[in-house]
């Protein structure tokens, strides 16, 4: 078995969301997923076929996202992943959906941060082992990170 980390292509720090799912329906399901939930979503799926012709399946709304999408999984090219990229919404808005397509069995991270992932190769294909997102704790907030934090998020519009 051979580890390696493969680095998320993000040039746009756009929010993803990485994760495994166990069927091709996957992909129409998420798809179906996105626009339910944040009507004119704009966003770029691609996701690993493991068995038979072993594809790259993809879909979306925004030609841009989906060859992100596409470029991202080819990286991967474990089993069963997929990577979703999304514009001018965040995953907080989606993640709880995704979660609940019947085919997806886990997600790995849901972020804008950079990623690695890191992927197991054996003589059968790639897995994904897990992810880093972002960068390593720097200390604890203080009241006044606190205030900043509150005050972002109702600036943003996710509190009153």
């Amino acid at each position: 078995m051979e580890l390696s980390l493969v680095p998320i292509k993000n040039p746009h720090a756009l929010n993803l969301i990485l994760g495994m799912s166990h069927f091709i329906k996957t992909v129409e399901d998420v798809h179906e997923a996105m626009v339910n939930t944040v009507p004119g979503a704009k966003f770029g799926l691609a996701f690993c076929e493991a068995s038979d012709v072993c594809l790259i399946r993809t879909t979306g709304t925004d030609p841009e996202l989906i060859e992100l999408a596409t470029e991202n999984a080819k990286a991967l090219s474990a089993g069963h992943s997929f990577i979703l990229f999304m514009r001018d919404m965040f995953p907080v808005n989606v993640v709880n959906t995704i979660q609940n397509v019947p085919e997806v069995v886990r997600l790995f991270c849901a972020t804008a941060n950079p990623v690695q992932v890191i992927v197991a190769q054996t003589d059968q294909g790639r897995g994904i082992l897990g992810v880093v997102d972002g960068f390593a704790s720097k200390g604890v907030e203080t009241e006044a990170d606190k205030e900043k934090r509150t005050k972002f998020l109702r600036m943003i519009g996710y509190k009153f």
